[in-house]
């Protein structure tokens, strides 16, 4: 996938309200993968298929890449949401500029 264990391992899993999504995918990189690379990762993300990232798969986001780690906040969890959700529907569509940045 585009992003490795080594990029989630970042956040220390026992670290409440310490994930920021802008921070992490600095550091990990993904403003720097190929558009196929973010699909990719998309499509992890994305559980139901629906095309779409809703509050309940972001939650357990850093899940996605190291099993065991600890799910999100609600509090970060909603702010993972607002600050990709474009258009306020509650959830992500394969254009959320969080995952771009």
């Amino acid at each position: 996938t585009a992003l490795s264990a080594s990029s989630v391992s970042l956040i220390p899993p026992t670290a409440p309200e310490s994930f920021c999504c802008k921070k992490f995918f600095q550091l990990c990189g993904l403003s720097q993968k190929s558009p196929k690379e973010v699909k990719d990762v998309f499509r992890i993300l994305d559980d139901d298929h629906s095309g779409f990232i809703e509050e309940a798969e972001l939650k357990f986001f850093l899940q996605r890449f190291v099993p065991g780690a600890r799910v999100l906040t609600e509090r970060e969890t909603k702010a993972f949401l607002s600050a990709a959700d474009d258009d306020n529907d509650g959830k992500i569509g394969i254009d959320g500029e969080c995952l771009y940045l």
